[in-house]
């Protein structure tokens, strides 16, 4: 692998958790009581989000939109792991995270 493709999945990847964990923060952010709860998260997981938007438009504007939309797939996966610690994720979705994985690694061998 190139390194400059290796720099971009390591980017990418980054890109993919943070926008994970920004909607994370954002469920997690209407789970609690009062207005400070809410506050916080909501805005925790703007910044996060706001971070991962900014590494996306790093590596797409070094890549081929095909390539780094398709691994951008992760953010699901990750997505579900996360929501895995406040909320259970029923067997079949589980099932799925499976294939997007086998798909995502298939784009990013490509």
């Amino acid at each position: 692998m190139k390194e400059s493709k290796i720099k971009n999945l390591s980017v990418l990847l980054v890109s993919t958790f943070l926008g994970a964990a920004g909607q994370f923060m954002f469920k997690y952010s209407f789970l609690g009581t009062g207005f400070e709860h809410l506050a916080v998260y909501l805005v925790f997981g703007l910044v996060l989000y706001s971070f991962s938007t900014v590494f996306y438009f790093y590596v797409l504007s070094r890549a081929h939109l095909t390539w780094v939309y398709g691994i951008g797939g992760l953010a699901y996966i990750f997505a579900v792991i996360l929501a895995n610690f406040i909320e259970t994720v029923p067997l079949l979705r589980w099932v799925g995270v499976i294939v997007i994985t086998i798909g995502v690694a298939l784009i990013g061998f490509s």
